[in-house]
């Protein structure tokens, strides 16, 4: 064990010791970060941090909410339970986030006064769905204690319809802006063209602005943890066809003379000015973009990764490589949904080394989009008829520190769990619950920790309680959560034993009031135990452990 052991009379006088009142100023040292000087010994298989999460795409009803929802007679509750659902799913697999797309296509899952009620919720485009869906989504995560990351897609405006009828804008919901506003947007691949959908023209000043603002309404209304774009901007090519924006840069070139230049330029001021609008909203809301997997080959860009594939620098004007050296962005999820082996193209292995030097020496996080999609499925190649493939991608991330998490493609596919799959990479990688990992740069006040007030044995397990000191610091030093710390036998925790998550039993989201409570159904009968508690704040930065209590 790594904890000290000490009598009983000697653990009595420590915590009567650690409950003395002391000013905020005077708070016990944290015992759960190790000074600068120290190390210890960790388990890289329950690492305390590490972002886990799974995107629920709402586009064409992929995951949330079914089809089969939108027509039921109690539709509002169904799709509720369905939700749920994917809530326990993520609490099964020790998640502590989830990406929810909230705007798939120039639309919305709330109340928005700059565009329509997305068809996804009730079948048809502009339809009042009878509720407000963000609201109820954002509570149901944080009730979990889930990181909710609004995912929204910029510019697309329609999907694919039969005949060539995404392109139409008389199909869109009646006042939809692109509708009042047709110079703003363009079709591609053309009209009639099998794949032809609509998008808002990136190259027109005005549509910039829009589309921030109509985004920036869920920020300011609802509480999210985060802002998340994917990896839609210019539209992916479709054979030759041309991007029609000749007009648009005529007009709006800004002096740039080559037009590929120019609509990198204009995709990087939506993510400078979307950063900047957000951190002066609420600065600890996060920006996170999970871009297509490959920047730049080397065969064209010595900065580039050693691959042949297509390159998101070139094809959808995305210079994800420049956001994160500005630091334009918190957080980045790399696509790399290809296998680990001897492909040219894409190898994951030789993938992630290169995104972990892009962040490295960089304040911008570093997780990968893991393609859940793919596992079982033998139309994507033998490797991925491997159970193991995707546990094997997170042992691999183990070798480079600058990978802080995934995020897994997609919900439902990690719930089909192919090949037994979800299982396996679940059972070697997320075993115990984690924390998210924090973000130096994002404003944050130092916590007291908690003072654990009651705890005993009760029919269901071990019962606690403990109050939060109030220090009237403001939103920045208020406890958002709580994670809870279990220990063998009766000790006190050195800074060691709470380095990794090997005592981390759960975390649960803060309660209104300063008295918290949480009931242990864990915990065997007759065993003896030692409990510490710490506060987090909304990013998640963590108090000094409370004084240690004993049950026996």
């Amino acid at each position: 064990m790594k904890a000290s052991r000490l009598s009983v009379a000697g653990l009595t006088a420590a915590m009567l010791g650690a409950l003395v009142a002391t000013p905020p100023a005077a708070a016990a040292p944290d015992a759960t970060t190790a000074p600068p000087s120290a190390t210890c010994a960790t388990d890289p298989a329950v690492p305390k941090r590490q972002f886990r999460a799974m995107w629920i795409s709402s586009v064409v009803n992929i995951d949330w909410p079914t089809k089969a929802s939108q027509t039921a007679p109690d539709r509002i509750a169904t799709q509720q339970a369905e939700f749920r659902g994917l809530l326990d799913l993520a609490e099964r697999l020790n998640h502590n986030a989830v990406v929810v797309q909230v705007r798939p296509t120039a639309d919305a899952f709330w109340p928005s006064p700059h565009e329509p009620w997305s068809e996804y919720l009730t079948g048809v485009r502009g339809e009042d769905p009878g509720w407000d869906p963000l609201a109820f989504l954002v509570d149901e995560a944080h009730r979990r204690n889930l990181e909710f990351h609004a995912w929204f897609n910029p510019y697309r405006v329609s999907m694919p319809a039969p005949g060539g009828a995404g392109a139409d804008l008389d199909r869109l919901a009646p006042g939809h802006p692109a509708r009042e506003h047709p110079e703003w947007t363009f079709v591609y691949p053309p009209a009639g063209v099998a794949g032809s959908r609509l998008y808002y023209n990136p190259g027109i000043p005005e549509v910039r602005e829009f589309v921030q603002t109509a985004m920036m309404d869920a920020v300011r209304r609802y509480d999210i943890d985060a802002v998340h774009f994917d990896d839609y901007f210019y539209p992916y090519p479709s054979g030759t066809h041309q991007v029609p924006d000749d007009a648009t840069f005529a007009e709006f070139n800004r002096g740039f003379t080559d037009r590929a230049d120019w609509r990198r330029n204009n995709v990087d001021l939506l993510v400078q000015e979307m950063s900047a609008r957000i951190k002066a909203a609420k600065p600890w809301v996060k920006f996170g973009v999970s871009p297509f997997g490959i920047w730049r080959n080397a065969s064209a860009d010595p900065l580039g990764s050693d691959t042949t594939g297509s390159q998101s620098y070139d094809i959808i004007y995305a210079d994800t490589r420049k956001w994160i050296k500005q630091e334009w962005i918190d957080y980045v999820v790399p696509q790399l949904y290809w296998y680990i082996g001897q492909y040219p193209a894409a190898d994951y292995a030789r993938l992630v080394p290169w995104w972990a030097e892009q962040v490295r020496g960089t304040r911008v996080q570093l997780y990968i989009g893991q393609a859940d999609y793919k596992s079982g499925q033998p139309a994507y190649g033998s490797f991925w008829m491997n159970p193991r493939e995707l546990s094997d991608h997170l042992t691999l991330n183990r070798q480079y520190p600058e990978v802080l998490g995934n995020v897994h493609f997609s919900a439902v596919q990690v719930r089909a769990n192919r090949l037994g799959a979800t299982d396996i990479y679940a059972a070697e990688h997320y075993a115990r619950p984690a924390l998210v990992p924090t973000m130096s740069h994002l404003p944050a006040k130092p916590l007291l920790p908690p003072v654990v007030t009651r705890v005993r044995w009760q029919d269901d397990g071990v019962a606690l309680r403990w109050r939060q000191p109030a220090d009237g610091r403001g939103p920045f030093g208020t406890a958002t959560s709580y994670a809870i710390y279990r220990l063998d036998g009766t000790t006190v925790a050195d800074r060691c034993d709470l380095a990794d998550a090997a005592h981390l039993v759960d975390t649960v989201r803060a309660t209104s009031g300063a008295a918290q409570s949480w009931v242990d159904t864990t915990a065997e009968p007759g065993r003896r135990y030692t409990y510490h508690v710490t506060a987090l704040d909304r990013v998640a930065n963590e108090s000094p452990a409370s004084p240690p209590r004993f049950v026996g």
